[in-house]
């Protein structure tokens, strides 16, 4: 059995025998490989001076020679201000870079793709684009990381308008791809037209907005959000302007108040919020309901409970059935991008991902399995070749 250290104000919680996870990241999970050797004079002087100048000249004189001859065209810049790391909160830059770390680990090990993790000690929307507009001639694209709403809608926005390559906040996108392909396996199963569904999302931050919207796009029109106030809706007058101008595209039946309202006869519950759902709520929905209870690490109801009443539940963990995770997206996205010298990431290649993750389950498909493991090799190719064919390059 586990025991828990006892703790103070000061000290984070720790479990005994979790000295394998610390251990891991002792020095931190990344390191950079060497191509070629350099263990001859010869390869020295190729490799740094003075044969490297003869590069540098040729890529002086023709910019675009930086593609072919640095790895800037195909490094990620994997990036945070620390803000709203999931799970954690705001937690600052330092703390956020293990996660950083993590996630261009799972560049490499899933896409194949090179990556820096960068966090930065500013949450000023100016400063953060000002320094990726000046680091633009490093890197080859940029996934924005773990910054709180609504600034990320801003930030994401103008990075995309001031950088010439692709740029994607993976909260908000990477969850809206693999939500709506877990939706296209849910609607699948249970043979339902997934566009007839009634939607309620509970969490109008940078996952529940990116959901809302891209679901939209895929001709699902009964949609209803929730903030920790309730039902968006064009009678309040205490939201910002993310959520007003999403108020005006969603809730087509003009619904007010809060979970109780919006949860009574849905199709689908998506939970992406700290929040806490009841079961007699889940009850309330229509037969043959779709539960995608999505926060982590609690789930907003515990999936045992909504099986009792739903026909299909989805979790972000990785220890129940159905997970849906981003790095089923991500990797695929930026490499599938990158293949195709795409300049943006637009939400018909979103669209051609989330067709990409669903095709891959095929004859598996199954109430429990709607969407691929996270460790399925077929994943990320298939979603690369999806997001390139669709990028119109």
């Amino acid at each position: 059995m586990t025991e828990t250290v006892p703790q103070d104000a000061r000290t984070p919680q720790v479990l005994v025998g979790d000295e394998e996870i610390f251990e891991a990241h002792v020095g931190g999970k990344l390191s950079v490989e060497l191509k070629a050797p350099l263990d001859t004079q010869r390869a020295l002087s190729i490799a740094y001076t003075p044969g490297v100048a003869q590069v540098s000249r040729a890529i002086a004189a023709d910019h675009t020679l930086a593609a072919r001859y640095t790895w800037a065209h195909r490094l990620v810049a994997v990036v945070s201000d620390g803000s709203a790391v999931l799970g954690l909160g705001d937690i600052g830059p330092a703390a956020s870079l293990p996660v950083m770390e993590g996630k261009s680990a799972l560049f490499k090990a899933y896409g194949g793709l090179d990556s820096i993790p960068i966090v930065l000690d500013t949450k000023d929307p100016d400063e953060i684009v000002e320094t990726l507009v000046r680091l633009r001639p490093t890197f080859g694209a940029v996934s924005l990381e773990d910054i709180s709403a609504p600034r990320c809608f801003e930030i994401e926005r103008r990075v995309i308008d001031a950088l010439d390559c692709p740029v994607m906040h993976d909260d908000q996108h990477g969850t809206a791809i693999v939500v709506l392909a877990a939706l296209m396996g849910a609607a699948k199963v249970l043979d339902r037209d997934m566009t007839a569904l009634r939607v309620v999302i509970s969490g109008a931050g940078a996952a529940g907005v990116a959901c809302a919207n891209l679901l939209l796009a895929s001709g699902i029109s009964d949609i209803t959000v929730l903030d920790s106030q309730g039902i968006l809706n064009t009678g309040r007058s205490d939201m910002n302007k993310v959520k007003a101008e999403l108020a005006q595209r969603t809730n087509p039946t003009g619904l007010s108040g809060g979970m109780v309202e919006a949860l009574e006869k849905a199709d689908v519950f998506i939970g992406v919020s700290a929040g806490v759902v009841p079961e007699e709520l889940i009850a309330t929905m229509a037969p043959e309901g779709i539960v995608f209870a999505l926060s982590n690490p609690d789930p907003e109801i515990h999936p045992d409970l909504a099986a009792k009443h739903a026909a299909v539940v989805a979790t972000g963990r990785s220890d129940f059935p159905n997970q849906i995770n981003n790095v089923l997206a991500f990797p695929g996205v930026f490499r599938g991008a990158l293949d195709a010298g795409a300049r943006k990431i637009t939400q018909q290649m979103m669209v051609a991902a989330a067709e990409a993750i669903f095709s891959v389950v095929g004859d598996d498909l199954a109430p429990d399995r709607i969407v691929p493991s996270p460790l399925d090799p077929r994943v990320c190719p298939a979603v690369a070749e999806a997001v390139a064919g669709a990028s119109g390059v």
